[in-house]
Parts: C-alpha cells; sequence; structure tokens
C-alpha cells in the first residue's frame, strides 16, 4: 500500500505521510506491550524490584541500541532506490556472492516464520483481556473467526479499510501512553530503570537473568518489518513517527512496570498491560487493542506476499502467482501464500491455545533474520567505504546484541521455539533448492554467437520447403549479450524440428536492482527477421511480459519499423492481423551423468521446490493457448570411462 488517495505520495514528508505511517509500519512493535512484560514476570524465577527495573533498563536499550540505532538511523539509509528490507539490501550488493545469497534466503525464511507467529499471538493476546469478563470465553474460536474474515478479505486489497489504519493507530499509541502516565505518576521512581546499571545487574545477579533477554526481545520483533516497509512509506515519515511511537511504548511499559511495583505479582493468568486499565475502560481497550492486533497482522501479512514477490524476482524463490487486487501501485495479493499463513496461523492457536505458550515460539526466527541482517548491512557498508574499524564497531556491537538474544531464545527451543525454526527451514530449503538448483543447471547452459546463423535464419525464413510454425515465432532467452543465444534456441528451431517464421523475436527479460524500473530497448539483429527485445524490469514491478510485448509492438508499428499485418494474402485483404506464437524451452538434466552428491542433493531440492512452482506461461503472464512447451537435455561434457563394445 503506497498512498491512501490517487494523488498522494506518503513517501514525502507530511502529516498524512506520518499518520499512514502509523498505520502501516509499526504495527508488529506498537502490539509489543500486550505480551512483553507477561511474558518477564512469567518467566522471572523471582519477583522483586531487580527483576522489574532490570527488565525496563533492557527494554530501553533495546529500542535505543537495535530499533532506533541500528534500524532507524543506520539500516533506513541503506535503501534500494527507496525500497527496504533484507531482500533490497541484497540486492544492493553488487558482489551477488552465495554466500551473501545463503544469509538473505536464511533472513527472508525466518521473517516469513515470524509472518505465521505474528497475527496468532497478537490477535490471541487482546482477545485474552475479555477473559476479565468471563473466564470461560471461547478464545480460540474468536481467534479463528477473524482469522476467517482477515484473511478471506486479502483478495480484494486493504485500500478500503487501509485509510483507517493509521488513526486507529494514533488512538492506540495515545492510549498506551495515557495509560503508562496514569500509573507512572504513582511510582516516578521506576523512571531510575533507566540506568543502564540495571540491565547489567539482571543479567549478572539475577538468577535466570539472561535467559530473560528472550521475553525482553518480543519489545523489537517488529525492527525488522519496520526496514521492510521503508518503500512504502519513506525514511522521514518513519523516522518522525517513530520518535512519537517510541515515547508512547517506553512510557506503558514503565507504567506497567510502576503497577507492578505497587501491586506486587500478578496473580495467575492476569496481563499487567489490562491490569492498568481502569475497570470502566476495559471493554473499550479491548476493543481498541484487537483493532490494533488486526492491523498488526495485516501488516506482517502484507509483508509476507512482498517479501516472496520480491524473492521471485531474485530467483529466490519459484515463480508463483502474484496478483494485484487493487490499482495501488506496491500492494500485491499472493494467494498461495496467503492459504498457507491461514492454514499455518489457525494451526498454532489451536496447537498453543494461550498466548503465553506461544511466547516460546515468538522471537527466535525474528532474531536469526536481524543477525542476517546485520552481515549484510556491514557487507554492504564496507562496500560503500565506511571507515573500517566503524565498521567493526557496527558488527561487534549487534553481533553481541542479537547473539545473545539468539542464546536466550534458543532456551525456549523446546518449548515451542522448534515450531517457528521448523517453518524457517521449510522456507529455507525451497529457496535453497530453487536459487542453487537454477545456478547448477545454468552452469552447463552453453551460448552461441548468433553471427554464425545469420544466414541460416535468412535461408529458413524463405525456405517454403518446410512447413510455416507461425508469421511470428517468439522466444525468451537469457543471454545478456545481443550477439548471442543460447544453444538450446538455436537447437530448437534449426534441428528438433525446424521451425519457419518470417520474423523471429527474442525477448530478453532482465531483472535489474532498481526495484521500479520500467523500460525496453530494441535491437533489429536481421531487420525484419530477427529482432530482439531487452526488458528491464525492476523487482517490484509485475512481469506482464504478454502485456508489454504487445506495447513494444504498437510502438514499432507506429514508428514503422515493422508492420503487423498478416503474412497471408487472402487474411491481409481482410485486415487481419499477424500471428504470433511462443516457444518456452525448459531444460531437463539427465540422470545418467555423474555429478557430485552435493550437486545430486540440490537438484532434489530443486525438483521439490518446483512443486510450488507455476509454469512460465503463467508467470510471464503469455497466452496458453498460443505457446509451446519444449524440453531439450542439458548436455555435460564428460568423459567416458567405458565404452561399450560390438561383438560379430
Amino acid at each position: 500500500m503506497e498512498g491512501t488517495g490517487k494523488h498522494l505520495d506518503i513517501k514525502k514528508l507530511s502529516l498524512a505521510g506520518v499518520l499512514v505511517t502509523l498505520g502501516i509500519v509499526f504495527g508488529d512493535l506498537g502490539t509489543s506491550p500486550l505480551y512483553v512484560m507477561k511474558a518477564i514476570v512469567r518467566g522471572g524465577s523471582e519477583f522483586n524490584e531487580l527483576l522489574i527495573y532490570g527488565s525496563l533498563s533492557c527494554i530501553f536499550w533495546t529500542l535505543t541500541l537495535q530499533t532506533t540505532t541500528k534500524y532507524i538511523l543506520i539500516a533506513l539509509q541503506a535503501d534500494n532506490n527507496g525500497e527496504g528490507g533484507i531482500m533490497a539490501l541484497f540486492a544492493l550488493i553488487k558482489r551477488k556472492s552465495s554466500w551473501a545469497a545463503l544469509l538473505a534466503m536464511i533472513g527472508g525464511a525466518a521473517l516469513l516464520a515470524d509472518g505465521v507467529i505474528t497475527p496468532a499471538i497478537t490477535v490471541t493476546s487482546s482477545i485474552e483481556g475479555l477473559k476479565l469478563f468471563n473466564p470461560q470465553i471461547p478464545v480460540v474460536l474468536i481467534v479463528l473467526l477473524i482469522f476467517v474474515v482477515l484473511f478471506f478479505i486479502q483478495q480484494y486489497g486493504t485500500n478500503l479499510i487501509g485509510s483507517s489504519y493509521g488513526p486507529i493507530m494514533v488512538l492506540w499509541f495515545l492510549m498506551l501512553g495515557t495509560l503508562g502516565f496514569s500509573k507512572l505518576i504513582l511510582h516516578p521512581d521506576i523512571l531510575r530503570a533507566v540506568n543502564p546499571v540495571f540491565a547489567f545487574r539482571l543479567l549478572s545477579e539475577y538468577p535466570g537473568g539472561f535467559i530473560l533477554l528472550g521475553a525482553v526481545f518480543l519489545c523489537t520483533t517488529g525492527a525488522e518489518a519496520l526496514y521492510s516497509d521503508l518503500g512504502h512509506c519513506g525514511r522521514m515519515n518513519i523516522r518522525i513517527s517513530w520518535i512519537f511511537v517510541k515515547i508512547c511504548l517506553l512510557i506503558n511499559y514503565f507504567g506497567q512496570g510502576a503497577w507492578l511495583m505497587v501491586n506486587g505479582a500478578p496473580a495467575e493468568g492476569i496481563n499487567p498491560f489490562y491490569a492498568i486499565m481502569p475497570n470502566w475502560f476495559l471493554l473499550p481497550g479491548i476493543i481498541i487493542a484487537t483493532a490494533a492486533s488486526i492491523i498488526a497482522s495485516q501488516a506482517i501479512i502484507s509483508g509476507s506476499f512482498t517479501i516472496v514477490k520480491e524473492a521471485v524476482s531474485l530467483n529466490f524463490w519459484p515463480k508463483i502467482k502474484v496478483l494485484n487486487p487493487t490499482f495501488i501501485r506496491g500492494q500485491v495479493y499472493i494467494p498461495f501464500v496467503n492459504m498457507y499463513l491461514w492454514i499455518s496461523c489457525s494451526i498454532v492457536v489451536i496447537f498453543f491455545k494461550e498466548s503465553a505458550n506461544m511466547e516460546a515460539a515468538y522471537g527466535l526466527a525474528i532474531t536469526i533474520t536481524e543477525m542476517m541482517t546485520t552481515f549484510l548491512l556491514t557487507y554492504y557498508l564496507y562496500l560503500k567505504g565506511l571507515n573500517h574499524r566503524l565498521i567493526l564497531l557496527i558488527l561487534g556491537t549487534y553481533l553481541t546484541i542479537e547473539g545473545s538474544f539468539l542464546i536466550a531464545n534458543l532456551h525456549k527451543f523446546n518449548d515451542g521455539g522448534w515450531f517457528t525454526i521448523l517453518l524457517a527451514s521449510i522456507f529455507f530449503i525451497i529457496m535453497y533448492g530453487w536459487y542453487f538448483g537454477r545456478k547448477l543447471k545454468n552452469r552447463y547452459v552453453t551460448f552461441t554467437n548468433l553471427n554464425r546463423y545469420i544466414q541460416l535464419f535468412k535461408d529458413l525464413s524463405k525456405d517454403n520447403s518446410v512447413p510455416k510454425t507461425a508469421t511470428n515465432l517468439v522466444y525468451v532467452i537469457k543471454a545478456n549479450r545481443v550477439d548471442q543465444v543460447e544453444s538450446k534456441v538455436i537447437y530448437s528451431i534449426f534441428q528438433k524440428q525446424p521451425k519457419r517464421a518470417d520474423t523471429y523475436w527474442l525477448l530478453h527479460v532482465d531483472g535489474v536492482d532498481e526495484p521500479n524500473r520500467f523500460d525496453y530497448q530494441v535491437t533489429h539483429i536481421i531487420p525484419g527477421i530477427l529482432i530482439r527485445v531487452d526488458f528491464r524490469i525492476g523487482f517490484k514491478v509485475e512481469p506482464k511480459i504478454n502485456l508489454y510485448f504487445k506495447e513494444v509492438l504498437e510502438d514499432l508499428t507506429a514508428s514503422g519499423e515493422i508492420k503487423l499485418e498478416s503474412s497471408f494474402t487472402s487474411l491481409r485483404n481482410h485486415s487481419f492481423p499477424a500471428d504470433f506464437k511462443y516457444v518456452l524451452i525448459d531444460r531437463v538434466m539427465p540422470r545418467d551423468y555423474k555429478l557430485s552428491t552435493i550437486e545430486n542433493f540440490t537438484l532434489t531440492l530443486h525438483d521439490l521446490s518446483r512443486l510450488v512452482c507455476i509454469s512460465d506461461v503463467k508467470a510471464l503472464q503469455l497466452d496458453g493457448t498460443n505457446t509451446i512447451e519444449e524440453k531439450v537435455p542439458i548436455t555435460i561434457d564428460q568423459p567416458v570411462g567405458l565404452r561399450i563394445k560390438r561383438i560379430q
């Protein structure tokens, strides 16, 4: 979602931009007070002043060092033409080594796994407030019904309801600040927790204090999503709105801490977040909390769609059906991802039942994502020429912080952390198999010089002894050089079954790092007979190649470079247009070649990842009724160890 109105550019700093940013960016971070203090008190070995003061100190410095410094000040500077997130960060790195790709895959997979847990824990936490009215209320059923509605409306886009997100989140943050302040003034001494000494004492003196970092980390789980939403809202809008958000969050956290210091350890099942609400405000508070949790869920769902779409464009993910439910640029809907999230979120709620049980599953995966972002970010800063000592300071600082969070979260592995690791592993296997399987197959791609076949193209196009396949024959190719084409294309045209056409078109789709690039270039290799079109499309642009090619043909016809009339006299006399036929070629790896164990394993994962892949016809949005799909073998020049002998 890039705007709430047709002419509104929310990326520019403005009051409207800040308002929309509050609705889009801070849902996950902003709903953390629902469960952070509850998780800390529940995880503490004993309730005392050090637990509360030390935890609040950790929360303050985590939001300051992790969210404010790393993401708001540093990461938001690393934008790819205005786009952010771990995929955009990888696209920024020109030297795309295998290890950098692995880091991006691990981070992206963990972020997708977080997309399953976030809706489950936030919506469940808000609905659990109703237990204060009726302990027997069916929380699980209500949450599942909310999910039915939430995931059902994704196919229609969220622009209609999205315009209300900003005002609702403003109301939410004002409520957080007001409620927190009402308790803070009763015990202002709690503000001493800003002193980092309390954080140090919690980690060094409190029994099991280090493990509590797993609960503390929940306060910053939305920071990665904040970076991913850079392209939606713009850097300055995020930075300005964060000032307001951080103040409200801290006041609420410290208000909950003040209430705990005044009232002591809460009874079983009591959430400090709801405990600081006056009785008369409890029902409105639960309603506002539920609305905020749904907005947070919507943000992570939309973010998951965007991550997968960018992963497809970067060849990290198999081609998958991507729809644009509205006219708002950048808003996408992926049916497969939506169905997967719906089922997975519902399973999480049914399996864990209570938000307290989900806390163990929450945080571990996103810790991994933030560590991967740290590696890629420091490498990017290194390539930009930043002072090496400063880079080492940044890397050392955040690996220490995030490494500590990771170790603390790993203690929750058996209690639910295994679930997010399992989800992340599934996503990673799909990415790894698709990306490295393609690289393995591409290793054996052979290109040939087109100049060797110029005369052959001319001769074949005029050879009436060969049946005409189509007036215009269109191949989608991968050769980057204009004077080259894959050997498989030459094999298809001249050897497999000679294909005569008046004009041969070579379409090359270049997925570039600039997210919104959208242009093309035409090269007349043999005027009227062999024409190449290079599409340069950013990873945020939908690859509607069939539509774009039609627009190219219209431009070429208008400029007089080609004539789009039928080559058949009888049809041309009745103004019939020329016919086109697409040819797509899939290369198959024969199993009689000897490959290494890791190569065979990679190809096996690649074959598995193809199970969620749609055909190139659908991915490029070609006319399926007018497309030929061929399979050609990948040829590998391997020495023959033993040659069969002929006997008489």
